[in-house]
């Protein structure tokens, strides 16, 4: 592990102090969490005290069924994945939908000043309305980073001037890279020639199980 990164490490934990709520290094990288609620005033001071002048990403994160095996959807949402959903019982619990932390907004910053990274996560309070302060008052290249983790998302970022989905159509339904999001989606466009205009349509497409294969060469015969 680098002096480096411990170093920044113990910097990070002495500027932040009790506003931090884990501090972790994996392959020479550090990864912070603060709360939601302390947020702007951690990135103020990761900014202003510590010199990490430049917000190079901010991502949404959907944790639903992390850590389990793709094909055990049976502890994911009733539309999960498109891949072998079974049917659930009838008086299945809202729980897992609605898990704590299912959300986290993910910030990459950069300090060019001194060269060195960090990864800060924040976790909504609530899965059913996943709300965070928006950063772009500290870093105002994250207004399009937050109207993207929005439109795929569904992330709210409080505060910030003009949150639109930016990927996909105004009308759109849902939020594409939810884990609970159909892989064939809702709905399909097509250009109606009668009525000279983009009509949307329920998807045509029929959900099946997605089975990996194993393909392997042919061996070369043996020459004799």
């Amino acid at each position: 592990m680098k002096q480096s990164v411990l170093d920044l490490q113990q910097e990070v934990n002495q500027t932040l102090g009790a506003d931090l709520l884990s501090s972790e290094i994996a392959l020479d990288e550090l990864t912070i969490e603060v709360s939601v609620e302390k947020a702007l005033e951690a990135f103020t001071k990761l900014r202003d005290e510590l010199g990490f002048e430049q917000l190079i990403d901010l991502c949404g994160v959907d944790y639903l069924d992390y850590g389990q095996a793709n094909w055990e959807t049976m502890k994911a949402v009733n539309s999960g994945f498109s891949r072998g959903v079974f049917d659930f019982a009838e008086d299945e619990s809202d729980d897992e939908q609605q898990m704590e932390r299912r959300f986290a907004v993910v910030y990459h910053l950069l300090s060019i000043e001194h060269n060195r990274r960090v990864r800060v996560k924040v976790f909504p309070s609530e899965a059913a309305m996943p709300i965070v302060d928006s950063v772009i008052s500290i870093w105002n290249c994250a207004n399009w980073f937050e109207r993207e983790a929005f439109d795929m998302f569904g992330i709210i970022f409080k505060g910030h001037p003009d949150l639109r989905r930016i990927l996909t159509d105004y009308g759109f339904v849902g939020h594409p890279l939810r884990k609970d999001f159909p892989l064939t989606g809702h709905v399909e466009m097509r250009y109606d020639a009668e009525k000279g205009r983009v009509v949307y349509e329920p998807v045509s497409i029929e959900n099946r199980v997605n089975v990996p294969r194993v393909i392997r060469k042919k061996s070369s015969p043996q020459t004799v």
